[in-house]
């Protein structure tokens, strides 16, 4: 019998720039390599979902993030993986998106998901955006 996998707590920013918002793609070489997802990574011992998302953005694309509501939670198991992912919106304050850890990055409409291979997590939030449900946007002003 196989043993319940811990679950992983991992936070994403939803940004916005006008109508298009931030993808990143995966390096090829990390697990699920090449798959396109929005921008963060693992909440870290003592973190809040608030302070992992700032450290991650600041590590991965070099900006400074003011982070708002959330816009959705997702569950997703993988193979490997138990994730619980929080999304957040969320508007860069400071810096300029920078390649640092990912292969490559997209600002896009939600009318161009189809044409991107997202992670398996990220499709229910996709589903969501491409309904059109009313998004807040946050400004990137504190």
């Amino acid at each position: 019998m196989k043993a319940e996998q811990k679950i992983t707590e991992v936070v994403a920013a939803l940004i916005w720039n006008e109508n298009r918002f931030l993808i990143c793609q995966r390096p090829a070489h990390k697990a699920r390599g090449l798959l396109w997802e929005f921008v963060g990574g693992k909440v870290e011992p003592g973190e809040t979902k608030p302070q992992a998302l700032i450290r991650e953005c600041r590590e991965e694309l070099a900006v400074t993030l003011s982070v708002g509501e959330v816009f959705m939670e997702v569950d997703h198991i993988y193979p490997d993986l138990h994730v619980h992912l929080t999304l957040f919106h969320a508007a860069i304050c400071a810096g300029v998106p920078q390649l640092l850890e990912h292969n490559d990055m997209r600002w896009i409409t939600k009318e161009e998901i189809g044409q991107y291979p997202f992670c398996p997590a990220d499709e229910a939030i996709l589903q969501r955006l491409q309904n059109g449900e009313k998004t807040q946007r946050l400004t990137g002003s504190l």
